[in-house]
């Protein structure tokens, strides 16, 4: 489940309250969004407050038991990557091993800006920063040199739980961002997307890269959205909504796909976070657990 970190009703109560509902209901992973710099153009979009996930997950490691922590996605260009292999580090250890690291390049030119971050080549220094983060995960002491980043004889500690790290899920929709979950991740992390286009251009782009790069296709976790209709939508829907006989067919091919985990984000961007649209998410959340996904057992419900 994406949580919604930012808007109107986003608080340390609410956030709190989303997870504790969640682990009730047995779904595995609560991920949070990430902006470091809310611009003008992420404000059209998520609007503030806006959490840091970092901060909350280390929160929330604390405070939940059993659910997986983690990020949907975290922009990497916009911290040090020495720094980002810590954070996760620490709250994999805090939460004892349950850290899933999505990340991506990022879009927003103006926030790139505001940061003082090169917005030009962001997509080769992303793939740099994956490569030392994940090199500070697997050794106690690192030296990297690159064109971005060098360090000697740097200590890590501590390690994450998770050996040789926490999953990384790599976001994006580009050529470059499927070579880069290729390369460097577990999974590859597409969001907001058509059955069409991700049957007939995304999954195929990935194999494509997959065979030139010599390395095996990552595992597909999709993240889609969450709403459910009275009446059934058009052809041109995204994955995730429509009526809730159309989203059981959407699930039905993800499983097809061999999507093992499906990250549901019940968010429309530019839409006000609201109390009562907490509550109608959480309603809509219900209704998924009682009715299309069997939590307990990881497995589709059938009608």
């Amino acid at each position: 489940m994406n949580v919604p970190n930012y808007g109107e009703d986003a608080s340390p109560g609410s956030l709190q309250d989303w997870a504790r509902r969640l682990e009730e209901l047995g779904y595995h992973h609560l991920l949070l969004s990430d902006h470091v710099a809310v611009t003008p153009e992420v404000h059209r979009l998520f609007a503030t407050p806006f959490y840091d996930p970092f901060t909350v997950l280390a929160w929330l490691a604390g405070t939940t038991r059993r659910i997986g922590l983690g990020t949907t996605v975290t922009i990497l260009p916009y911290r040090h990557p020495v720094q980002v292999a810590r954070l996760v580090a620490n709250i994999d250890q805090l939460s004892g091993g349950r850290f899933v690291f999505g990340a991506a390049a990022g879009w927003a030119a103006g926030e790139f800006a505001a940061l003082g971050v090169p917005f030009e080549r962001r997509g080769a220094r992303s793939d740099e920063y994956l490569r030392l983060i994940k090199a500070c995960w697997a050794e106690e002491e690192v030296t990297f040199r690159g064109e971005f980043v060098s360090v000697e004889g740097l200590r890590t500690g501590p390690l994450p739980v998770q050996r040789p790290g926490p999953p990384v899920w790599v976001g994006g929709h580009s050529a470059g961002a499927m070579r880069r979950a290729v390369r460097h991740g577990d999974a590859w992390h597409p969001t907001s997307v058509t059955a069409d286009w991700l049957v007939g251009y995304g999954l195929p782009s990935l194999r494509d890269a997959a065979d030139r790069l010599g390395l095996p296709v990552p595992a597909l976790v999709p993240r889609i959205k969450l709403r459910i209709t009275g009446r059934p939508l058009g052809a041109d829907r995204v994955l995730g909504e429509g009526s809730l006989g159309q989203i059981r067919e959407d699930l039905d091919l993800l499983d097809s796909l061999g999507a093992a985990t499906v990250v549901l984000d019940p968010t429309f961007l530019g839409e006000p976070r609201t109390a009562d649209l907490a509550k109608r998410d959480l309603e809509t959340l219900e209704t998924v657990a009682a009715e299309l996904v069997d939590l307990e057992h990881q497995r589709l419900r059938r009608g």
